[in-house]
């Protein structure tokens, strides 16, 4: 299957990194590389750095940048290593950071990835294939308590306690191996009103455990809290999200970031001595045009928000 994937809010990301040609940038989430080939296009002397953990992604991305190969280095890693990873390439700070947190429309609609509800897989959901711990083991081996955590926490769903319980019936039975088999379990522990609701019933939980098998909330948190670090002054971090606990994580990262002192307002002076390091420039997230929205669906969740270092 050819690895494609339509890029949310392009334009709106050229603009908020603010591209200087000869400067350097990093794409911390390549998927097939659509924001990064408007990035090379605008570079002249200037540097881009593609990180993806899934080698499919960067395969595809190498081709579809092959005219810029001289301004792009692709490293395979989790964008929790941003810091690492870039200190390892010696570069002491980038101008530019972009994260767009989404799954890629080719891992969706790959059915041998395990991530859709719509098509039949073995459970898998590893965003890098390398790892050992899968959808399988989440479903199969944890223990109820965690599985019910799991499914509310990272899926927002009010009925995890009975999907949970429901999975745990299963599995006693014989292991859950596809997930169809999830999705008509999930379907078997919800009342019937919220099986009829627009959004599939399978749609909460099957995130929540996409999110628990790639680690996803806490690197957000490590990852752009590291980029601050990374930016020189005047450099700018965005960072498109799709649902409410990434861009939650991102906008307290910013806030606290943006807010300097920290001692109690009723302190006559500052004794902690912080200041501010960034200034946001986006008040309120940047979402996608009406017409994007008609043109992709999936752009319908995004958030942009932008930081700008100081």
């Amino acid at each position: 299957m050819e690895f494609s994937h339509v890029s949310v809010l392009p334009e709106e990301c050229l603009e908020a990194l603010n591209i200087r040609p000869g400067g350097v940038y990093v794409d911390a989430t390549t998927g097939g590389g659509g924001h990064s080939l408007r990035i090379a296009r605008r570079l002249r002397e200037g540097r881009l750095i593609c990180f993806d953990r899934d080698e499919e992604a960067l395969a595809a991305a190498r081709t579809r940048l092959s005219e810029h190969l001289q301004k792009v280095t692709f490293v395979k890693s989790n964008f929790s290593e941003l810091k690492a990873r870039l200190a390892e390439l010696e570069i002491p700070a980038a101008d530019g950071i972009l994260f767009d947190l989404g799954v890629s429309s080719y891992q969706l609609d790959n059915p041998e990835r395990g991530f859709s509800y719509m098509q039949d897989a073995p459970l898998d959901m590893r965003m890098d294939r390398s790892q050992p711990y899968s959808a399988w083991n989440v479903v199969n081996e944890e223990p109820y308590e965690e599985l019910r955590r799991i499914i509310s926490l990272y899926g927002e769903e009010r009925f995890a306690g009975k999907i949970a319980a429901a999975i745990v019936r299963e599995r006693e039975k014989a292991p859950v191996e596809t997930t169809l088999q999830l999705v008509e379990i999930i379907k078997s522990a919800m009342p019937g009103a919220a099986k009829r609701e627009k959004q599939h019933p399978a749609k909460r939980t099957f995130q929540a455990i996409r999110i628990q098998v790639n680690g996803e909330l806490s690197a957000v948190e490590t990852a752009v809290a590291d980029a601050i670090d990374c930016l020189a002054p005047g450099g700018r971090c965005a960072v498109i999200s799709f649902h409410s606990l990434e861009d939650r994580v991102c906008k307290h990262i910013f806030l606290d970031a943006a807010r300097g002192c920290t001692c109690p307002p009723e302190f006559p002076v500052c004794v902690c001595g912080k200041k501010p390091r960034i200034r946001i420039v986006t008040k309120s997230p940047i979402v996608a045009s009406k017409e994007e929205q008609e043109a992709n669906p999936r752009a319908r969740s995004a958030k942009l928000r932008v930081a700008e270092k100081l």
